[in-house]
């Protein structure tokens, strides 16, 4: 069996790091998910809102540290894989070890960010139709007011992380860097092509799969095996095999 490997998973706007507990069951057992939990929700339900990124990289930086050494890599859908990124960014500007590789799904470069993505995005409504147009919320949600207020308020404080990001021409990362994308997604592909900006000489693939924005959910068993594949060889080892998936 391959060397264990340490899996941090970062959730979409909007989401719990709960998004990612299946995996631990569906993946190999080399790989160990871990998911990281943002403030706001979930088991950090109590907790205030992050809505800078820079200061969310900075805290998920601090609070996980132990976990962010040794053989890990990161893995983000959507506004986590801009976190992912940020926080391979953090790492590398503070001296820390980098990740095996960065694994980043359902996002536009952090370079080719469309500016117009989250204008007019300031109420309830606006959040909802949004909602709509992206798939992947359960329609139970929207028929509890409950959830649908809990959801709404992330969404809208995880909206502002993203509106608030500014690139700042940050050099490439010497690690091996992944990406994910669906063809119905209404991201443009020359903004997620242009993540192969963001790495220094050391691989870059570029995985389609059929669906919209929340094609890791469509087309779980595929991402999946992708996923598995495109983690380093030295780790995952050629022969390995993902098993079948329901």
């Amino acid at each position: 069996m391959p060397a264990p490997l340490s899996l941090l998973c970062l959730p979409c706007a909007g989401a719990s790091a709960t998004m990612y507990l299946r995996w631990r069951r569906l993946l190999p057992r080399w790989i160990e998910v871990v998911p990281l939990e943002l403030p706001g929700r979930g088991s950090r339900l109590g907790e205030d809102f992050v809505e800078d990124f820079d200061a969310l990289v900075s805290l998920l930086c601090g609070e996980h540290e132990a976990a962010l050494r040794g053989n890990f890599a990161l893995f983000g859908h959507s506004m986590g894989a801009l976190l992912a990124w940020g926080i391979a960014q953090r790492l590398r500007a503070t001296g820390r070890p980098l990740p095996r590789a960065l694994l980043v799904s359902g996002s536009a470069a952090p370079s080719q960010r469309d500016p117009d993505r989250f204008v007019d995005m300031d109420d309830d409504e606006a959040l909802i139709a949004d909602m709509r147009k992206q798939g992947g919320t359960p329609e139970e949600l929207f028929a509890s007011p409950e959830l649908l207020r809990m959801t709404l308020d992330t969404l809208a404080a995880d909206y502002r992380v993203c509106e608030g990001f500014a690139h700042r021409g940050a050099a490439p990362l010497p690690v091996p860097l992944h990406v994910f994308a669906g063809r119905e997604d209404d991201i443009q592909p020359w903004r997620v092509e242009a993540w192969s900006a963001e790495t220094l000489n050391a691989g870059f693939s570029l995985d389609w799969f059929e669906g919209g924005h929340f094609f890791i959910r469509q087309h779980e068993a595929r991402v999946l095996a992708a996923l598995v594949r495109r983690l380093p060889q030295s780790v995952a080892g050629e022969a390995d095999v993902l098993p079948a998936i329901a």
